[in-house]
């Protein structure tokens, strides 16, 4: 993938006609500003705070959406996997196999992943340190996986309080991994809404410029109509009205840093 990345859509599945209408939303808009669009949707958030709240309609059915969504859009598709089963069924259809930030260090899970050949993006867990995920892509690449992405999306600082290190950017790229910043997550407040997460949807915009002045290779956005709504992720979900404005501003941030470079 060449061109700066935007990875974007609802936390977690919810019912067909949502996801569709939000992936056509960004397949309308993105590519038109020269991006390259995967669109992400999980069918099964399986680290829930709470044992009640909705968690999605499960592999078979969330495979089958996911399907439809890409073969009617002609879209690209990505979902995390939480177990070594679910690897070969959601490589059939994704073009990047997603893993999970609490599941980074899962030697099975990263390496069951890598056999496929698909392209990878491990999400940096909340407890990594970036110079450590040398060890993540080691693993990752014990098979030859086509390509590997890292997504930075904050570190734990205190209890329910996450930071994000930009610095963490500039490391992981070293490494030999192309970064992508996960603007939404970053700015969640781990189980700080008493059985879920909350989060500071505001402060997003200004996360998305730092981090793409540090030289990101793309966005990781979980988008949603109305946030509010949301089953999965509302508090530090984007609205979808608010995305074109973000993505002008990171059209033109890119042109600027192309044109006099990062340092």
């Amino acid at each position: 993938m060449k061109k700066f990345l935007i990875i974007a859509g609802p936390c977690v599945l919810e019912d067909f006609e949502n996801a569709f209408y939000i992936a056509q939303f960004l397949k309308n808009l993105v590519p038109k500003l020269g991006f390259d669009l995967v669109f992400k949707a999980s069918f099964d958030k399986a680290n829930r705070t709470s044992l009640y709240s909705y968690r999605g309609p499960g592999l078979e059915k969330g495979l089958s959406w996911l399907q439809e969504i890409k073969n009617k859009l002609d879209i690209k598709i990505t979902t995390d996997v939480h177990e070594t089963w679910q690897i070969d069924p959601v490589s059939e259809i994704v073009d990047i196999i997603q893993i999970p930030a609490f599941l980074c260090r899962q030697t099975d899970l990263i390496v069951f992943a890598s056999k496929t050949g698909k392209p990878i993006n491990i999400k940096k867990g909340q407890f990594m340190a970036p110079w450590d995920m040398k060890y993540v892509l080691e693993k990752a690449r014990s098979f030859n996986s086509s390509e590997i992405f890292f997504t930075e999306r904050g570190t734990s600082f205190g209890y329910r309080n996450l930071v994000v290190d930009f610095r963490s950017i500039p490391i992981m790229k070293n490494l030999g991994a192309k970064v992508i910043f996960d603007a939404t997550h970053s700015v969640q407040i781990p189980g700080g809404g008493e059985g879920k997460s909350s989060g500071e949807r505001k402060f997003i915009p200004y996360l998305i410029r730092a981090a793409v002045a540090v030289g990101v290779d793309g966005i990781f956005m979980e988008v949603h109509p109305e946030p509010e709504k949301a089953l999965c992720d509302g508090p530090n979900s984007l609205y979808l009205s608010d995305l074109q404005k973000i993505l002008f501003q990171i059209k033109d941030l890119r042109e600027v840093i192309e044109k006099h470079g990062i340092s």
